[in-house]
C-alpha cells in the first residue's frame, strides 16, 4: 500500500501552503474578490493535477509500448456550472509530436485513460470526461 501525505497550513487570509511531506509545496488561494490571487484555487489545482497526470501516464505508457515522440502537451478545460459545487465536465486535448502511426498513439492514449489515477478519481466522481488527440509530425 502507498500512503500519500498532504499538509495544509494557513499563510494569510485564504492563502494556504500545501505540501506532500517530501519537500514539495504549492500555495493555493482564492481570486481577488476573496483572496490575494497568489496561487490557483484548490479546485484549479485538482484540474491541473489531472492534466499533469495525463501527461505523466502518457509518457510512461509510451515508454512501456516503445512508442516514440519528441513533444507532448496536454490542455484541459473543466466546467463548473453556476451554483454547482464542483466541476461536472472536463475536456482535454493531447497534442503529441511524433512520426509514429496514429493507431499506436491512440493506443497509448487509451492506456493512459485506463491508468491515470487522477482521471479515474474524476470519472468515479461522475465528471463527464472527453478527450481529443492531435498528432503533429516531427
Amino acid at each position: 500500500m502507498t500512503l500519500i501525505n498532504a499538509n495544509a497550513n494557513l499563510i494569510e487570509n485564504f492563502r494556504i501552503a500545501v505540501d506532500d511531506g517530501r519537500a514539495h509545496s504549492v500555495c493555493v488561494d482564492l481570486p481577488p474578490e476573496m483572496g490575494t490571487d497568489r496561487g490557483p484555487t484548490a479546485l484549479e489545482l485538482g484540474v491541473m493535477s489531472f492534466a499533469g497526470c495525463v501527461a505523466t501516464i502518457f509518457i510512461l505508457m509510451a515508454k512501456k509500448t516503445r512508442v516514440n515522440f519528441s513533444g507532448l502537451e496536454v490542455n484541459m478545460k473543466a466546467e463548473k456550472p453556476e451554483g454547482a459545487k464542483t466541476v461536472t465536465k472536463a475536456d482535454y486535448e493531447v497534442i503529441v509530436k511524433s512520426d509514429e502511426a496514429e493507431e499506436k498513439l491512440r493506443r497509448v492514449l487509451e492506456l493512459t485513460r485506463a491508468n491515470c489515477p487522477v482521471g479515474l478519481i474524476f470519472e468515479k466522481a461522475g465528471v463527464e470526461v472527453s478527450y481529443r488527440l492531435e498528432i503533429r509530425k516531427q
